[in-house]
């Protein structure tokens, strides 16, 4: 059955024509654009776009923030037959825009205005590329820019010439298998790919989603996340859209750090029913409530504690644990709920039902505290070769740790390094099968071939599977710490722990290559040990800083506070510290917030070299000393 995100659109329109489906905020005045509203603006650029020359398979950039003419924009160029290939605007570096753009063979950009110096800088670089159309109005346009509006005027009369009929045949032409997007993985590896996603696998991977989280034409979503992002590509305007519901974005500041202070007040605005997050963004919602807790003093605060904890006791890590013998505390929870959480409810509009997490896990800590709250905020799982989501946890089915049941539609084996499914309960790597499965890596066959085969998407995930039928993601597969004898662990889940329990580490990567200790290369947290009495710009205040930070590794040791967590042999031995964090501008972390192992590994190679140096050994060697006191 043809069932495309044209059709899907159209049976939306068709379906809920003045229910409204985006919402903007223009000036202070939130702006509802319903669905029939919006399928006239989409008419109407779509046209302009087939009269500017776009031809079906047309690769087509996308490069702006968050905002109705971003979702508009996309799908216009699906009924002028284009492929969208959509880009971080958290690219700076004109060779991270250039890569994508010349080896995704892009032929027209779509750019807002504040990112329209960014494709000035390289459009002399980009030669097959034949027009730039902005989405705002400027001074002036240089040679083969065009205002949005007035490709949408040329559209109107464009249709009116044309016909609507000979202008749908274009949109109607368009199957299953045809490409939809190009997204490009910000890559854990080297270079990004650009993976192929189809208009079924965009649709399946909707309809597998909606098999596990109902939603209604009557819920509201904030998208948080960018829209080039696949989780909010999916899960933040087309399951929306497929369900007649509605989609708000975040209201742009003239920077980004004025964005993200508007997410706030447009929660509360907007009162969303579920919202996309990531860990990140989880950590700055609990900050901001511990804050503000903190502020009423102290019988507030005492109050919040001792309600989240009632509430924590109550909900327990599961759904799927029996509540019989806690069921003395509902009082107690409805008492909290009423005095206390009901109110920090109404900071996030009053109407939000939980939060869904993707990217890098969640760790535990930050679930017990959000379902203390009363605002649960469930994992789940994906990568943006599966369109994204392969498995999440609801209200009706968690636990916490885990990942989820896998949607309904999607199969999943676990496999070892000789691709042999393993045991249940075993660990192994993450294979998947499914409609939402890509298409492939765009020019990239010998990518492809390795990472999809007979229909199977190797993951490169490490996990496991319960009889509960819950996935369990333990971390990158092909990222493992591999000691001297072979043995292999992944690093991930030390690493939180570390940066969680340890306040003088900001960042770590484990390292162990067949060698018989673990290292750790660390990038400290030196605002903490300021203001815990660490003088910084003397040796005797850096080799103090640096007893602490072994103090605060040697908790995860035998006697410590956090000993048993881990296996003892995979604790770091050995230490490195950093001159500087990673970041998304040296290219150590990708727009994921995940750390790009290969990229630290190659910047630090002569470090890690001499890290196990009996000089490098020592923990107050000079380059320790060096780093801590920069």
């Amino acid at each position: 059955m043809k069932h495309t995100l044209i059709d899907a659109f159209e049976h939306s329109v068709r379906t809920y024509a003045k229910n409204t489906f985006l919402l903007e905020k223009e000036g202070n005045e939130w702006k509802p654009l319903s669905y029939a509203d919006t399928a006239r603006k989409v008419y109407a650029l779509g046209a302009g776009l087939q009269e500017a020359g776009v031809q079906k398979g047309d690769n087509i950039a996308l490069l702006s923030e968050g905002r109705n003419l971003w979702i508009i924009s996309e799908l216009a160029l699906f009924y002028a037959g284009g492929v969208t290939v959509p880009l971080s605007i958290k690219l700076e570096e004109s060779n991270d825009l250039l890569f994508r753009m010349i080896h995704g063979d892009v032929r027209y950009i779509i750019v807002s205005g504040t990112q329209l110096k960014k494709v000035r800088a390289i459009r002399a670089q980009l030669p097959e590329v034949r027009q730039v159309i902005v989405l705002d109005p400027m001074d002036a346009y240089e040679p083969g820019e065009i205002y949005v509006g007035d490709v949408m005027k040329a559209g109107e009369a464009y249709l009116e010439k044309i016909g609507r009929e000979a202008f749908m045949a274009v949109g109607q032409s368009i199957g299953n298998d045809d490409l939809a997007t190009i997204t490009y993985t910000s890559g854990t590896t080297a270079d990004p790919k650009g993976v192929c996603l189809t208009h079924r696998n965009y649709t399946a991977n909707v309809e597998q989603a909606l098999s596990r989280i109902p939603i209604d034409d009557t819920w509201r979503t904030l998208i948080i996340l960018p829209l080039d992002h696949c989780f909010a590509h999916v899960c933040g305007f087309y399951l929306m859209m497929m369900q007649g519901a509605a989609v708000a974005t975040v209201q742009n500041g003239r920077t980004p750090s004025e964005t993200l202070k508007n997410i706030p007040s447009n929660i509360r605005e907007v009162r969303p029913h579920f919202i996309l997050s990531v860990p990140a963004l989880a950590k700055s919602f609990k900050k901001s409530i511990e804050t503000n807790i903190r502020r009423q003093g102290g019988v507030v605060e005492k109050l919040f504690r001792t309600g989240l904890k009632v509430r924590q006791t109550y909900y327990g890590e599961s759904s799927l644990d029996s509540r019989a013998k806690r069921m003395a505390l509902r009082p107690l929870v409805a008492f909290f709920d009423r005095i206390l959480f009901n109110k920090v409810k109404m900071s996030f509009g009053g109407e939000l039902r939980f939060f869904v997490g993707g990217g890098a896990l969640l760790d535990k800590d930050l679930q017990h505290f959000f379902i203390g709250i009363g605002l649960p905020m469930f994992q789940g799982y994906g990568l943006s070769e599966a369109t994204p989501v392969i498995s999440t946890n609801t209200p009706d089915y968690y636990r916490f740790g885990s990942s989820g049941r896998l949607l309904k539609g999607v199969e999943v084996r676990i496999c070892d390094a000789d691709g042999k499914e393993v045991a249940l309960g075993q660990e192994g790597e993450i294979v998947v099968r499914g409609e939402n499965v890509m298409a492939g890596y765009w020019k990239n066959p010998e990518a492809t071939a390795e990472t999809v085969r007979d229909g199977w998407l190797y993951t490169g995930d490490l996990g496991y599977m319960t009889r509960e039928d819950l996935l369990y993601v333990k971390g990158r597969f092909k990222s493992l710490l591999i000691s001297s004898d072979g043995e292999k662990y992944s690093p991930e889940g030390i690493e939180e722990a570390i940066v969680q329990c340890c306040p003088a580490i900001d960042q770590v990567m484990l390292y162990n290559n067949q060698s018989p200790t673990t290292s750790a290369l660390i990038v400290a947290n030196k605002e903490w040990l300021k203001r815990n009495g660490h003088d910084l710009t003397n040796e005797s205040g850096a080799r103090a800083a640096l007893e602490t930070i072994m103090q605060q590794l040697a908790t995860f040791r035998r006697g410590g506070e956090h000993a048993g967590m881990f296996p003892e042999r995979w604790l770091p031995a050995v230490i490195a510290i950093l001159p500087e964090p990673f970041s998304e501008k040296n290219r150590m972390i990708n727009s994921t917030m995940k750390m790009v192992r290969p990229a630290i590994e190659k910047a630090y190679a002569e470090r890690l070299k001499f890290i196990y140096t009996t000089d490098g050994k020592n923990l107050h060697n000079s380059l320790n000393l060096e780093a801590i006191m920069k």
